[in-house]
């Protein structure tokens, strides 16, 4: 019998169980750093933004369509996505945010903003991708430059096809020696597991992520 406890404080609730299991997104670095002093990465918050396709330019994608990815870069880059709804999405870039959940451009947190601009590991990334950086933000500023990049997809579709979607936040692991981390980080000690970084295919892979930490789990429990 597993006899151990894990006891947690919240601002609303106390909770004793015997295990936890971290799946804190944008936040998972401090949440890991409760129970790990030796974390030495930082979660850096990249904005992904949408475009969709109008109904009269949906006849132009019929699958999911992606571009080469990039061995170096951890992003993909835009593409077609043809959702269950019937919309289908392009994009999304990827522009540093300067708040953990900095959906729109204007969003802005100080604080946060100097956790992600003083940490050692991002200084390494700036120097090292720093035109691809600038180039991001140039193209999330122009709807015209967006549609040159989908282009090279779809050669035919133009900015008249498109209207703006919505965006999303990639809570993306950095380490200290200015890495971008493009797998699957996860940390444990004897009664916690956190799940540090799930970059794509982490929707596509969630199922057999969710065995991977059962596993763990049941193992620690025994």
């Amino acid at each position: 019998m597993y006899k151990r406890q894990v006891k947690i404080k919240t601002k609303e609730n106390n909770y004793t169980c015997k295990f936890v299991i971290g799946c804190a997104g944008l936040y998972s670095d401090k949440i890991a750093r409760l129970t790990n002093s030796d974390t030495d990465f930082k979660i850096i918050p990249f904005r992904g933004e949408y475009y969709k396709l109008k109904d009269s330019a949906k006849h132009l994608v019929k699958n999911l369509i992606y571009p080469v990815p990039d061995p170096e870069f951890p992003f993909l880059g835009v593409h077609f996505t043809r959702r269950i709804d019937g919309m289908t999405e392009a994009g999304p870039n990827a522009v540093l945010a300067f708040k953990k959940e900095g959906y729109k451009k204007s969003d802005f947190d100080l604080n946060e903003a100097m956790e992600t601009l003083s940490y050692r590991g991002f200084h390494k990334v700036a120097l090292k991708y720093w035109k691809t950086g600038f180039y991001e933000i140039y193209r999330s500023l122009s709807k015209k430059e967006f549609v040159k990049s989908l282009q090279k997809l779809i050669p035919k579709i133009t900015a008249d096809d498109i209207e703006a979607g919505g965006s999303g936040v990639r809570a993306q692991a950095c380490d200290i020696n200015g890495k971008l981390i493009d797998d699957f980080l996860i940390t444990e000690n004897e009664r916690v597991v956190n799940i540090c970084n799930a970059p794509s295919p982490a929707a596509t892979s969630c199922f057999s992520i969710g065995n991977t930490i059962s596993e763990k789990v049941l193992l620690k429990l025994k």
